[in-house]
């Protein structure tokens, strides 16, 4: 039997253990697929399909039939009840979405729940922009383990990039660290260079600047690159790890 599953929640945490006290690693965006590894009344441990991430979801909201057509563009998308009738409920930024109607303004995705058509794209859709992307999420809070516009780690900023763009890239920046192709004989920076650190990662928008989800300010930045870098040097003790570009994905 095929073991693939959709998750059709808003978003849910992914937790370390199965109990909503346990350490919230990552979460599951509306649309995304995974396996069931283990499961009981409460808990389901599954291995997200995107980047093998393991973990523990609530047992509910998800489905075997879903065929994603269109993701979600903007930074979040409301959810309306029926055409102009909004709830109070949204989608976050690279939610996968089906249609099952649709009119000239709006496409409906279950019952009672209907998403404007200038918030989403193709499923297919290519954003070669990724400084389009980060900027999406200036001034997003700080949460480790989030990954949407209530809140977003480091780690997660960058890998919602490839997550939209359907191109794999790992969740954690440990592993980012191993997976991503660099070196640190970089002098000169420029648009596009990811500068990594042990547990951190800042994206470059230019020569001089970085934008980052940075912990010690609680939300996504942009600073001067050459300050963060002494700053994380001064205050974490911590040396750049290893320097690489986009392009490199």
């Amino acid at each position: 039997m095929q073991n693939n599953f959709y998750f059709i929640g808003n978003i849910s945490n992914i937790y370390k253990k199965p109990s909503k006290l346990s350490e919230v690693t990552s979460q599951i965006l509306y649309g995304e697929k995974f396996k069931i590894l283990s499961k009981n009344k409460s808990w389901i441990k599954i291995k997200a399909s995107f980047d093998n991430y393991v973990g523990y979801i609530e047992n509910k909201k998800h489905k075997k039939k879903f065929t994603p057509i269109y993701k979600v563009h903007n930074l979040k998308a409301k959810i309306y009840k029926k055409p102009n009738y909004s709830s109070k409920s949204w989608l976050p930024f690279g939610s996968k979405l089906s249609v099952i109607n649709k009119n000239k303004y709006f496409i409906k995705i279950e019952k009672n729940k209907w998403i404007k058509k200038k918030d989403i794209k193709n499923i297919n859709y290519k954003e070669k922009n990724f400084v389009k992307i980060f900027k999406k999420f200036l001034n997003v809070k700080y949460v480790w383990g989030g990954k949407t516009y209530k809140g977003i780690d480091c780690s997660a900023l960058l890998q919602i990039f490839s997550y939209y763009n359907n191109l794999f890239y790992p969740r954690d920046t440990k592993d980012q660290i191993k997976y991503t192709k660099g070196n640190l004989k970089k002098k000169l920076l420029k648009k596009g260079d990811i500068i990594f650190w042990k547990g951190h990662v800042a994206m470059c928008l230019n020569s001089k600047e970085l934008i980052h989800a940075y912990g010690p300010r609680k939300k996504v930045l942009i600073m001067s690159t050459k300050q963060t870098i002494k700053l994380i040097s001064e205050k974490a003790k911590l040396k750049v790890k290893k320097i690489s570009n986009i392009k490199k994905f």
